[in-house]
């Protein structure tokens, strides 16, 4: 969104015309809408501004709540923004240290600011973009102790500041109408640097936002990481410096789910690798964020579960077992995997509904449901993937 963009939406023709589209359901006719909306004396340009807000404003509701639909948004903006319940917990980690006066660098569209501020805390939010920094003005005006500006976080004076939350720009937009954004997990490419991130961190608490791929080797001895999953969704890889850091703990990984929150740290840099055994009467998927904060193995012992190959983030063992941080399946069939054999497989049991999941195999499971071309009303699960040094495909039944 450009400035002439974001000036004409907030502009009282502009606001109303927002009101008015409102909740705009992912179904509804966009040609149709556009049409109406036109023959009102509406430009085009303002209807394509109000819509693609419209159309955010639906898609933020997912981080935002209710609160998406009295915010403005761009598209960087809205896919670099923390969900609001994990900005509440960095936010938390500030308030339980007493940390009370922050900067909050490189603040996008508010997400994080408006955590802070809901926990009482002053901030002060700075952005280098002129658009999202007016946003950011506007999502945070109902807050007295907030202030926002326009500026260069590296050329700032943080002397005064108690502590710092920093989520370094991690994709650019790309093409003619920057329609898409790519992921960034090489640190030399962060924005601000990384050197910047870590000589306020020398300085003061804080707390930075990162990719969840980042690799271990760059992840720096003195932060705690911490890997974010919500529901399963991997969110995040976040370091906590200083004070906001808690005692004896390097590694963690965060579940986030409807029925609780569930955490397994470690104050191990090394990895705890999990024992390797045969392919038991069921498999474990473990969720993301204890494969990426590689705490798979510490998990793997405490519920007497292994790997049946080597770097292959299954677990599997012979009991029936509950956690909110594995996928359990029954074992119902171990195959050669070859497609044609499997096609017929497949045949023989009337199977047209087929999920595909594969690890450590090099298909594409889209393209081998083309190939497979089930028909059927039954449904199975397949995985592929490899046993001991064997490729496979395991048929199996999720667990209820």
């Amino acid at each position: 969104m450009d400035r002439s963009s974001f000036l004409s939406l907030i502009s009282p023709e502009g606001q109303a015309l927002l009101a008015e589209v409102g909740d705009l359901d992912s179904k509804a006719d966009v040609l149709k809408l556009v049409a109406k909306l036109r023959s009102k004396g509406h430009s085009a340009e303002l209807v394509a501004t109000v819509l693609s807000q419209a159309k955010l404003r639906r898609r933020a509701q997912a981080k935002f709540g209710e609160f998406a639909n009295h915010m403005y948004f761009t598209e960087a903006g809205l896919e670099q923004a923390s969900r609001l319940k994990v900005a509440g917990i960095h936010a938390g980690r500030f308030r339980d240290s007493g940390i009370t006066n922050i900067a909050d660098l490189g603040c996008g569209i508010g997400a994080e600011t408006l955590a802070l501020a809901s926990l009482d805390r002053t901030v002060s939010a700075f952005e280098l973009d002129e658009v999202t920094a007016a946003i950011a003005s506007y999502n945070l005006a109902s807050f007295d102790k907030v202030i926002v500006e326009q500026a260069d976080v590296t050329k700032l004076d943080l002397s005064k500041f108690e502590g710092a939350f920093i989520d370094p720009a991690r994709r650019d937009l790309d093409g003619p109408k920057k329609e898409f954004t790519k992921r960034k997990y090489d640190l030399s490419e962060l924005s601000p640097s990384f050197d910047f991130v870590m000589e306020v961190a020398k300085k003061m608490p804080t707390i930075v936002k990162l990719g969840p791929g980042l690799d271990h080797k760059d992840i720096p001895q003195d932060a705690e990481a911490v890997w974010v999953s919500d529901n399963g969704d991997l969110v995040e890889m976040t370091l906590y410096f200083g004070k906001v850091a808690r005692e004896n703990i390097v590694r963690a990984a965060l579940l986030l789910t409807p029925n609780g929150t569930f955490e397994i740290t470690s104050s191990n840099h090394a990895r705890t690798d999990a024992p390797i055994g045969e392919l038991g009467a069921y498999v474990y998927e473990p969720d993301a964020a204890l494969i990426r904060s590689h705490l798979i193995g510490d998990l793997a012992i405490d519920f007497n579960l292994h790997i049946f190959a080597n770097e292959i983030a299954y677990l599997t063992g012979d009991e029936k077992l509950e956690s909110p941080w594995l996928k359990g399946y029954r074992v119902l069939d171990n195959l050669v995997f070859d497609r044609k054999k499997l096609k017929s497989y497949l045949r023989e049991r009337n199977v047209g509904i087929l999920e595909i999941k594969k690890r450590g195999a090099d298909i594409t499971p889209e393209q081998l449901r083309r190939e497979l071309a089930p028909k059927g009303p039954n449904s199975l699960t397949l995985i592929v993937t490899r046993v001991a040094d064997t490729h496979r495909v395991l048929v199996v039944e999720p667990l209820a």
